[in-house]
């Protein structure tokens, strides 16, 4: 804690400062979350914004730029407004990948943001194929283009040569402060930042045709970086972390080997490693957890692109009319009656990395029903998780004892079941929804006070429900070898 002479009446002020409310803003794929957190009342307003991406041919996945900033407004206020309150600073997590072209003098957008699911850098990413390996080891992650240089060099190509391209967090921020950064963490999802000296690397950016680019300043993950009259008043924002990693923090995954899976537009499980980068070779991501006091955690990062957008096309087609159709349609059968649903609708991430991937539901006959789709869709998705979590141990040289989870698909007990099972290991529900923003809570919190250790800034572990594994050890392998055997049939055929 900071040390000011008691009495003073700045040590009065700094002290109201510390216990004030933060507010935590959440800007995902689908809509923007946003919490005011106190730190002795909890979560004491919120309000959310929805975002519609457009999907297109080609594996384009784009969203208007005006939708970003616009939802991380009104939720923002909504959050405000709600607690009745001001608060004292502001925290901001981003989806990661997503890009786009603007202009740093007005801010005013040359681009449509390409989203993390788009898959038109695929192109790029065949003609500096030879450059993989190298790409891997500067940066820790494998040629694909949900990472974001490929899609970089595919607007630069494309679209427009004018401007400076980020990520949008970085976009997000100018529009709110005027400051051009970008944190650490969301600066590794690019592929063009050095896993070991957590700067700009000048070899990935040659290989990526940038190396005349305007890249914005990486900061600390925990910091102000400039203020913003948005929410009332002017107030320092104090926070950036990118999505998955702020979920990996509000659960508390402080220490080397404990993991967390976010269910939502995608899955995500990410395992801490510590202030060293694995060197593993399952396929997994070594990436930036967080940066915070100038010293560097890492984690291990594996992705499934579409969960809870693959409920969306099966609501699109009609089977389903939403998430909260899951549990009551899949419990009108016992099992998937032999369908096997591979929900590649945006490729295979890892550990297999195979972006030209289409999905596949084998298995069908007449006697098939919206509830085998739905328990085969869940399957689908809990069988990737588990490829995640054996990876995982792999790497580690340790299995998971348990896996903590948490994002909206959560809500599912059927998915939730389905994950224990065809894992054999506990699933604990995080019983803080919206880790996410907690996440970004947390840092913001971080910025206000510098000495506060992160482990007093997270909210202490508490599961709202444990999965426990209903069936045996045969029975998973009997499930998973038949998923297997789909992604494998898949992986001939391409």
């Amino acid at each position: 804690m900071i040390t000011i002479p008691p009495g003073s009446g700045r040590s009065a002020r700094l002290e109201r400062r510390l216990t004030d409310p933060v507010l935590a803003i959440d800007q995902g794929t689908s809509g923007t979350k946003a919490l005011v957190i106190c730190p002795e009342r909890g979560v004491i307003g919120s309000g959310s914004a929805p975002v519609r991406p457009r999907y297109g041919p080609g594996g384009l996945v784009e969203v208007d730029p005006a939708q970003l900033i616009g939802s991380v407004l009104d939720a923002g206020r909504q959050a405000v407004a709600d607690a009745g309150e001001p608060v004292a600073a502001v925290g901001l997590a981003n989806q990661g990948e997503t890009v786009l072209a603007w202009d740093p003098a007005t801010g005013r957008p040359l681009t449509d943001a390409v989203v993390w699911q788009d898959r038109r850098a695929e192109g790029i990413c065949g003609d500096l194929a030879a450059h993989g390996d190298e790409l891997k080891r500067l940066t820790g992650l494998p040629l694909d283009p949900y990472f974001a240089a490929p899609k970089m060099a595919w607007i630069r190509r494309e679209l427009t040569r004018e401007g400076v391209v980020t990520t949008s967090d970085s976009w997000l921020v100018h529009q709110l402060t005027g400051a051009f950064v970008t944190d650490a963490a969301t600066a590794g999802r690019t592929q063009l930042l050095g896993l070991h000296d957590v700067g700009w690397s000048s070899a990935a950016l040659e290989i990526f045709g940038l190396s005349d680019e305007r890249l914005p300043a990486v900061v600390d993950c925990a910091g102000q970086v400039g203020t913003t009259t948005a929410f009332g008043g002017e107030i320092p924002l104090t926070g950036l972390l990118v999505d998955q990693q702020a979920a990996l923090l509000a659960q508390n995954a402080l220490e080397p080997g404990q993991a967390k899976c976010t269910y939502g537009t995608g899955a995500f499980l990410l395992a801490q490693t510590g202030s060293r980068p694995s060197t593993g070779s399952t396929g997994l991501v070594s990436c930036v957890a967080w940066r915070l006091g100038g010293r560097t955690a890492y984690c291990l990062d594996g992705q499934v692109y579409t969960a809870a957008s693959a409920v969306r096309w099966l609501t699109d087609l009609g089977v389903i009319s939403g998430a909260a159709d899951l549990d009551p349609v899949g419990a009108s059968v016992p099992d998937t009656g032999g369908v096997t649903f591979v929900p590649a609708l945006a490729g295979l991430a890892a550990p297999w990395w195979r972006s030209d991937l289409r999905g596949s539901v084998t298995g069908l006959g007449l006697d098939t029903t919206a509830g085998h789709l739905v328990r085969a869709l869940c399957e689908g998705i809990a069988a990737q998780v588990v490829a995640l979590a054996d990876a995982v141990a792999s790497d580690l040289g340790a299995p998971l004892t348990t896996l903590r989870v948490d994002g909206g698909l959560t809500r599912s007990s059927l998915l939730m079941q389905t994950q224990a099972d065809l894992l054999q290991r506990p699933v604990e529900v995080s019983a803080l929804p919206d880790a996410t923003a907690l996440g970004a809570g947390v840092v913001a919190r971080l910025g206000l006070d510098p000495d506060l250790p992160p482990s007093r800034a997270t909210p202490p572990w508490q599961p709202s429900g444990v999965y426990e594994p209903r069936i045996g050890p045969e029975e998973a392998s009997e499930r998973l070898a038949g998923f297997r055997s789909a992604v494998d049939s898949l992986l001939e055929r391409a």
